[in-house]
Protein backbone atom coordinates (compact mmCIF):
# COMPACT_ATOMS: atom_id res chain seq x y z
CA UNK A 1 0.00 0.00 0.00
CA UNK A 2 2.94 2.47 0.91
CA UNK A 3 4.19 1.79 -2.63
CA UNK A 4 1.28 2.61 -4.40
CA UNK A 5 0.46 5.64 -2.23
CA UNK A 6 3.81 6.87 -3.02
CA UNK A 7 3.34 6.04 -6.15
CA UNK A 8 0.06 8.45 -6.30
CA UNK A 9 1.28 10.91 -4.40
CA UNK A 10 4.51 11.60 -6.97
CA UNK A 11 1.80 12.13 -9.39
CA UNK A 12 0.63 15.49 -7.65
CA UNK A 13 3.13 16.71 -6.96
CA UNK A 14 7.47 29.19 7.21
CA UNK A 15 9.05 30.24 12.59
CA UNK A 16 11.56 33.24 12.06
CA UNK A 17 12.53 35.76 14.91
CA UNK A 18 11.94 38.79 12.84
CA UNK A 19 9.29 40.47 10.35
CA UNK A 20 10.59 41.39 7.28
CA UNK A 21 10.02 43.65 4.20
CA UNK A 22 9.92 41.71 1.47
CA UNK A 23 11.40 43.80 -1.30
CA UNK A 24 14.23 44.16 1.22
CA UNK A 25 14.77 40.43 1.32
CA UNK A 26 18.16 39.42 -0.11
CA UNK A 27 18.07 36.15 -2.93
CA UNK A 28 17.15 33.12 -1.55
CA UNK A 29 16.65 34.29 2.38
CA UNK A 30 14.81 30.95 4.23
CA UNK A 31 12.81 30.81 7.43
CA UNK A 32 10.13 29.02 9.35
CA UNK A 33 6.88 30.86 10.36
CA UNK A 34 4.71 29.17 13.32
CA UNK A 35 1.12 27.77 12.08
CA UNK A 36 -1.12 25.37 13.73
CA UNK A 37 -0.20 22.13 13.79
CA UNK A 38 3.74 22.90 13.64
CA UNK A 39 6.17 25.52 11.20
CA UNK A 40 6.22 26.21 7.53
CA UNK A 41 9.06 26.25 5.93
CA UNK A 42 9.66 29.14 3.34
CA UNK A 43 12.30 30.92 0.37
CA UNK A 44 11.94 34.57 -0.39
CA UNK A 45 14.00 34.41 -4.09
CA UNK A 46 14.85 37.57 -5.59
CA UNK A 47 13.88 41.08 -4.41
CA UNK A 48 12.89 44.08 -7.06
CA UNK A 49 9.98 46.52 -7.60
CA UNK A 50 7.49 44.48 -9.06
CA UNK A 51 4.68 42.68 -6.99
CA UNK A 52 5.78 39.78 -5.47
CA UNK A 53 4.40 35.96 -6.12
CA UNK A 54 3.13 33.71 -3.70
CA UNK A 55 3.26 30.72 -4.75
CA UNK A 56 1.10 27.49 -4.02
CA UNK A 57 1.71 23.97 -4.66
CA UNK A 58 -0.40 21.18 -5.65
CA UNK A 59 -1.05 18.19 -3.67
CA UNK A 60 -2.29 18.18 -1.26
CA UNK A 61 1.15 16.79 0.52
CA UNK A 62 3.35 18.31 -2.39
CA UNK A 63 6.09 20.66 -2.39
CA UNK A 64 7.04 23.69 -3.88
CA UNK A 65 10.01 21.89 -5.38
CA UNK A 66 7.99 21.56 -8.96
CA UNK A 67 8.33 25.50 -8.77
CA UNK A 68 12.20 25.30 -9.05
CA UNK A 69 12.08 26.50 -12.82
CA UNK A 70 10.76 30.23 -12.18
CA UNK A 71 14.27 30.95 -10.81
CA UNK A 72 15.57 31.04 -14.17
CA UNK A 73 12.72 33.55 -15.03
CA UNK A 74 14.31 36.53 -14.38
CA UNK A 75 11.28 38.52 -12.83
CA UNK A 76 12.34 41.65 -11.39
CA UNK A 77 10.90 40.82 -7.70
CA UNK A 78 10.18 38.56 -4.88
CA UNK A 79 9.22 34.72 -5.13
CA UNK A 80 7.98 33.51 -3.00
CA UNK A 81 8.51 29.66 -2.27
CA UNK A 82 6.50 27.60 0.73
CA UNK A 83 5.93 23.74 1.35
CA UNK A 84 2.50 23.35 2.97
CA UNK A 85 1.90 21.69 6.34
CA UNK A 86 2.84 18.17 6.14
CA UNK A 87 5.53 17.97 3.45
CA UNK A 88 8.68 19.26 2.12
CA UNK A 89 11.00 20.89 4.34
CA UNK A 90 7.85 21.68 6.59
CA UNK A 91 6.69 20.07 9.61
CA UNK A 92 5.00 16.64 9.24
CA UNK A 93 1.05 16.65 9.37
CA UNK A 94 -0.68 13.63 11.49
CA UNK A 95 -3.50 15.35 12.86
CA UNK A 96 -6.58 15.17 10.23
CA UNK A 97 -8.37 17.53 12.11
CA UNK A 98 -5.82 20.03 10.84
CA UNK A 99 -5.99 18.57 6.86
CA UNK A 100 -8.41 21.19 5.92
CA UNK A 101 -8.53 23.72 3.60
CA UNK A 102 -9.65 26.49 5.79
CA UNK A 103 -6.22 25.45 8.12
CA UNK A 104 -4.28 25.67 4.63
CA UNK A 105 -5.93 28.96 3.51
CA UNK A 106 -4.93 29.81 7.73
CA UNK A 107 -1.74 28.98 6.66
CA UNK A 108 -1.39 31.21 3.52
CA UNK A 109 -2.65 34.10 5.71
CA UNK A 110 0.02 34.18 8.43
CA UNK A 111 3.03 33.54 5.90
CA UNK A 112 1.73 36.56 3.98
CA UNK A 113 1.34 38.74 7.51
CA UNK A 114 5.10 37.40 8.72
CA UNK A 115 6.07 38.59 5.26
CA UNK A 116 3.74 41.66 5.03
CA UNK A 117 2.87 41.35 1.56
CA UNK A 118 0.51 43.86 0.16
CA UNK A 119 -1.19 43.81 -3.14
CA UNK A 120 0.58 40.45 -4.70
CA UNK A 121 0.22 37.81 -6.90
CA UNK A 122 -1.29 34.42 -6.45
CA UNK A 123 -0.14 31.73 -8.54
CA UNK A 124 -1.23 28.09 -7.45
CA UNK A 125 -0.82 24.76 -9.84
CA UNK A 126 -3.47 22.01 -9.04
CA UNK A 127 -4.41 21.29 -5.60
CA UNK A 128 -2.92 24.73 -4.90
CA UNK A 129 -5.66 26.66 -7.14
CA UNK A 130 -8.66 25.05 -4.60
CA UNK A 131 -6.16 26.78 -1.89
CA UNK A 132 -5.64 30.21 -3.91
CA UNK A 133 -9.12 30.21 -4.89
CA UNK A 134 -10.33 29.83 -1.18
CA UNK A 135 -7.73 32.00 -0.41
CA UNK A 136 -8.71 34.90 -2.35
CA UNK A 137 -12.49 33.95 -1.23
CA UNK A 138 -11.78 35.16 2.23
CA UNK A 139 -8.86 38.08 1.34
CA UNK A 140 -9.44 39.23 -1.81
CA UNK A 141 -8.04 42.65 -0.78
CA UNK A 142 -5.37 41.29 -0.71
CA UNK A 143 -4.56 40.22 -3.93
CA UNK A 144 -3.81 41.93 -7.08
CA UNK A 145 -3.69 39.42 -9.91
CA UNK A 146 -3.70 35.09 -9.54
CA UNK A 147 -2.24 32.82 -11.57
CA UNK A 148 -4.64 29.77 -11.86
CA UNK A 149 -2.36 26.77 -13.60
CA UNK A 150 -3.87 23.57 -14.49
CA UNK A 151 -6.67 23.95 -12.19
CA UNK A 152 -9.47 22.27 -10.21
CA UNK A 153 -12.91 24.18 -9.17
CA UNK A 154 -14.97 21.08 -9.50
CA UNK A 155 -14.17 17.48 -8.50
CA UNK A 156 -17.04 15.84 -10.07
CA UNK A 157 -15.40 17.72 -13.43
CA UNK A 158 -12.38 16.71 -12.72
CA UNK A 159 -13.24 13.30 -12.38
CA UNK A 160 -15.41 13.67 -15.45
CA UNK A 161 -12.40 14.76 -16.89
CA UNK A 162 -10.22 11.84 -15.56
CA UNK A 163 -12.94 9.19 -17.18
CA UNK A 164 -12.73 10.70 -20.34
CA UNK A 165 -9.07 10.36 -20.67
CA UNK A 166 -8.98 6.88 -18.93
CA UNK A 167 -11.25 6.16 -22.56
CA UNK A 168 -8.15 6.76 -24.31
CA UNK A 169 -6.23 3.75 -22.86
CA UNK A 170 -6.10 0.25 -24.02
CA UNK A 171 -9.07 -1.41 -23.13
CA UNK A 172 -6.97 -3.91 -20.94
CA UNK A 173 -5.64 -0.93 -18.66
CA UNK A 174 -8.98 0.16 -18.64
CA UNK A 175 -10.02 -2.85 -17.14
CA UNK A 176 -7.58 -3.04 -14.57
CA UNK A 177 -8.04 0.19 -13.12
CA UNK A 178 -11.93 -0.37 -12.64
CA UNK A 179 -11.57 -3.88 -11.32
CA UNK A 180 -9.23 -2.56 -8.95
CA UNK A 181 -10.80 0.62 -7.92
CA UNK A 182 -14.09 -2.14 -7.31
CA UNK A 183 -12.18 -4.05 -4.99
CA UNK A 184 -10.38 -1.55 -3.33
CA UNK A 185 -7.17 -3.03 -3.73
CA UNK A 186 -4.90 0.26 -5.19
CA UNK A 187 -1.52 -1.21 -4.24
CA UNK A 188 -2.14 -4.28 -6.65
CA UNK A 189 1.12 -4.00 -8.89
CA UNK A 190 -1.37 -4.17 -12.00
CA UNK A 191 -3.13 -0.85 -10.74
CA UNK A 192 0.18 0.61 -9.60
CA UNK A 193 1.57 0.10 -13.39
CA UNK A 194 -2.01 1.50 -14.76
CA UNK A 195 -1.53 4.49 -12.66
CA UNK A 196 1.94 4.81 -14.25
CA UNK A 197 0.38 4.70 -17.75
CA UNK A 198 -2.04 7.53 -17.21
CA UNK A 199 0.71 9.65 -15.45
CA UNK A 200 3.10 9.23 -18.10
CA UNK A 201 0.08 10.73 -20.50
CA UNK A 202 -1.47 13.19 -18.44
CA UNK A 203 0.40 14.09 -15.55
CA UNK A 204 4.06 14.00 -16.36
CA UNK A 205 5.40 13.28 -20.29
CA UNK A 206 8.52 14.11 -19.73
CA UNK A 207 11.65 12.70 -17.67
CA UNK A 208 12.02 15.12 -14.21
CA UNK A 209 15.75 16.28 -13.93
CA UNK A 210 17.41 13.67 -11.41
CA UNK A 211 18.62 16.25 -8.47
CA UNK A 212 19.63 14.90 -5.12
CA UNK A 213 17.82 16.27 -2.29
CA UNK A 214 18.43 14.16 0.43
CA UNK A 215 20.37 16.53 1.82
CA UNK A 216 16.68 17.88 2.44
CA UNK A 217 15.23 15.81 4.80
CA UNK A 218 11.77 15.83 3.18
CA UNK A 219 8.50 14.83 5.12
CA UNK A 220 6.30 12.96 2.79
CA UNK A 221 2.82 14.11 2.17
CA UNK A 222 1.48 10.94 1.18
CA UNK A 223 -0.99 10.88 4.33
CA UNK A 224 -2.49 14.00 3.95
CA UNK A 225 -2.82 13.76 -0.32
CA UNK A 226 -4.57 10.24 0.68
CA UNK A 227 -6.79 11.72 3.26
CA UNK A 228 -7.72 14.90 1.12
CA UNK A 229 -7.81 13.63 -2.26
CA UNK A 230 -7.67 10.04 -2.92
CA UNK A 231 -5.45 6.85 -4.07
CA UNK A 232 -5.11 8.57 -7.34
CA UNK A 233 -5.32 11.56 -10.22
CA UNK A 234 -8.32 9.82 -11.13
CA UNK A 235 -10.16 8.74 -8.10
CA UNK A 236 -11.36 10.87 -5.03
CA UNK A 237 -12.79 9.38 -1.80
CA UNK A 238 -11.21 12.19 0.35
CA UNK A 239 -12.61 15.40 1.78
CA UNK A 240 -11.83 17.09 -1.46
CA UNK A 241 -14.42 14.72 -3.53
CA UNK A 242 -16.61 17.34 -3.20
CA UNK A 243 -15.17 20.06 -3.90
CA UNK A 244 -16.96 22.59 -6.23
CA UNK A 245 -16.22 26.85 -6.44
CA UNK A 246 -17.81 27.36 -9.66
CA UNK A 247 -20.63 29.79 -9.30
CA UNK A 248 -17.85 31.88 -7.30
CA UNK A 249 -15.50 32.15 -10.32
CA UNK A 250 -17.03 35.30 -11.19
CA UNK A 251 -17.10 37.07 -8.50
CA UNK A 252 -12.99 37.42 -8.71
CA UNK A 253 -12.26 40.80 -9.71
CA UNK A 254 -8.67 41.07 -10.37
CA UNK A 255 -6.55 39.97 -13.42
CA UNK A 256 -6.74 35.80 -13.60
CA UNK A 257 -4.11 33.83 -15.88
CA UNK A 258 -5.67 30.59 -16.34
CA UNK A 259 -3.17 27.93 -17.98
CA UNK A 260 -2.94 24.51 -18.38
CA UNK A 261 -1.19 21.71 -20.87
CA UNK A 262 -1.97 20.69 -24.06
CA UNK A 263 -2.42 16.83 -22.44
CA UNK A 264 -3.30 17.92 -18.89
CA UNK A 265 -5.30 16.27 -16.69
CA UNK A 266 -7.13 19.51 -16.39
CA UNK A 267 -8.54 19.36 -19.60
CA UNK A 268 -7.78 23.03 -21.72
CA UNK A 269 -11.64 22.42 -22.99
CA UNK A 270 -12.55 22.06 -19.26
CA UNK A 271 -10.05 25.26 -17.81
CA UNK A 272 -11.40 27.29 -20.74
CA UNK A 273 -14.84 27.00 -19.67
CA UNK A 274 -13.41 28.06 -16.03
CA UNK A 275 -11.91 30.90 -18.03
CA UNK A 276 -15.17 32.01 -19.60
CA UNK A 277 -16.32 32.06 -15.73
CA UNK A 278 -13.82 35.09 -15.15
CA UNK A 279 -14.53 38.51 -16.08
CA UNK A 280 -11.32 39.63 -16.83
CA UNK A 281 -9.24 36.24 -17.75
CA UNK A 282 -6.74 35.46 -19.74
CA UNK A 283 -6.62 31.74 -21.35
CA UNK A 284 -3.79 30.18 -22.46
CA UNK A 285 -2.20 26.06 -24.09
CA UNK A 286 1.40 24.94 -23.08
CA UNK A 287 2.50 22.59 -25.99
CA UNK A 288 3.66 19.44 -25.67
CA UNK A 289 3.00 19.68 -21.70
CA UNK A 290 1.30 17.59 -19.58
CA UNK A 291 0.29 18.85 -15.98
CA UNK A 292 3.63 19.23 -15.30
CA UNK A 293 4.22 22.42 -17.16
CA UNK A 294 7.34 23.68 -15.72
CA UNK A 295 8.97 20.39 -16.25
CA UNK A 296 7.51 19.13 -19.66
CA UNK A 297 8.11 22.86 -21.29
CA UNK A 298 9.61 24.80 -18.80
CA UNK A 299 10.63 27.30 -21.82
CA UNK A 300 6.63 27.91 -22.54
CA UNK A 301 5.31 28.35 -19.32
CA UNK A 302 7.87 30.89 -18.08
CA UNK A 303 7.48 33.23 -21.54
CA UNK A 304 3.75 32.98 -20.68
CA UNK A 305 3.74 33.55 -17.19
CA UNK A 306 6.46 36.51 -18.02
CA UNK A 307 3.98 38.24 -20.10
CA UNK A 308 1.03 37.95 -17.41
CA UNK A 309 3.05 39.54 -14.90
CA UNK A 310 4.67 42.16 -17.25
CA UNK A 311 0.99 42.96 -18.37
CA UNK A 312 0.05 43.64 -14.10
CA UNK A 313 2.65 45.15 -12.61
CA UNK A 314 1.56 48.97 -13.48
Amino acid sequence: MRKALLLCYLGFLFFSCERKEVNQEPVGVEGYVEVLGGKIWYEVFGSGPNPAVLLLHGGPGGTSLGFEPLKEMGYDGPLIFWDQLGSGRSDALLDTTLMTIENYVDQVERLRKHLNLQDFVLYGHSWGTMLGMDYYLSYPDEVRAIIFSSPLFSTDLWIADADTLIATLPDSVQQVIRHHEAEGSYDHPDYQEATQLYYSLYVTRKERPKVDRSHLNLVSGANVYLYMWGPSEFTSTGTLRNFDRLEYLPTINVPVLMMTGEFDEARPSTVKYYASLVPNANFEVISDAAHSTLNDNKEATLKVVRKFLEKIKN
